[in-house]
């Protein structure tokens, strides 16, 4: 097992077995379009306008998705980490956001990988390092493969009561329930031609507290389940369809675990705000088989 973090952006560029792509990456000498492996912080998904209020301020964001007029992934995902330290089966990268214009705050993280023969773990500890409390959130945005050339044909298995339907800029607009719905995969099912670019929430998990999506080869030959502990209360499903890189295109999912839902400096709907000094881990991973 191979796995590969990056000093750019603070995220995953390969996870390897043998001659097995567990994570759909990108090469050395690329950049990671389509946000292929980042670590999404301060924020993970989309801020409509880049505007948000916040302890009586209001605030304005550059619009890194200036087509839909968004802000979109955070400041991280372009930022140089420090490697704390790193041997065989971990590795730790650190981050200073400082105050800057948007968000005039001081945030340090600090990323762990572990990798053991079944998988990665990933813990992500962010502390407030400045004088005023903040709003934080963070998402992950790995592309999950069990090797297949589409994954129209794989099984996918997403354990969430609900489900965000969002406009045409990608702005959730509430929740619907999955029951009778096109995005019920609480069961196990072919993805077929449907198009996700989704969000769920109220996620069902295990005795442990995790919750679990599996993408599962048609053959079960191979399986990939990327669980969250109960920080992570969103969860995205992306096919990948709009791609810039046709080539890219449901050949891998992403799956995208979220501490709060998409524009929730907005709605508030997940926001953690941390006070000076005060700090939050959350831990989600890679399993597979």
């Amino acid at each position: 097992m191979r796995l590969t973090a990056v000093t750019v952006g603070g995220g995953i560029r390969e996870l390897v077995r043998d001659d097995w792509r567990v994570l759909d990456g990108y090469g050395a000498d690329e950049v990671a379009f389509g946000a292929y492996g980042q670590a999404l912080i301060p924020w993970p998904n989309r801020i409509a306008d880049g505007r948000y209020e916040f302890q009586g301020q209001t605030y304005q964001l550059a619009l890194t998705e200036p087509d839909k007029h968004n802000s979109i992934h955070g400041f991280a995902r372009w930022m140089t980490w420090k490697v704390e330290r790193h041997d065989a089966s971990t590795a730790l990268l650190s981050l200073v956001i400082y105050p800057r214009a948007g968000y005039p705050f001081a945030l340090h993280l600090g990323v762990e990988y572990t990798l053991s023969p079944s998988g990665v773990t990933v813990t992500t500890t962010a502390r407030n390092v400045g004088r005023s409390p903040l709003p934080y959130a963070n998402g992950f945005h790995p592309y999950i493969s069990v090797g297949s050339p589409r994954i129209d044909s794989c099984l996918l298995k997403v354990p969430a009561v609900t489900w965000l339907p969002s406009d045409e800029r990608g702005i959730p607009m509430g929740k619907q329930p999955v029951e009778g719905s096109a995005y019920d995969f609480r069961a196990p099912r072919a993805i077929g031609p449907m198009r996700l670019d989704t969000g769920y929430g109220d996620l069902i998990r295990d005795s442990e507290g995790l919750a679990r999506v599996e993408l599962t080869a048609a053959d079960d030959s191979r399986s990939v389940g990327l669980w969250m502990d109960s920080s992570y209360s969103y969860v995205m499903t992306f096919t990948g369809d709009t791609l810039d890189d046709a080539s890219r295109r449901r050949r891998s999912l992403g799956v995208e675990p979220m501490t709060a839902a998409p524009n929730a400096f907005q709605s508030g709907d997940g926001l953690r705000v941390l006070e000076p000094g005060e700090a939050t881990t959350s831990v989600w991973g890679i399993d597979i088989r």
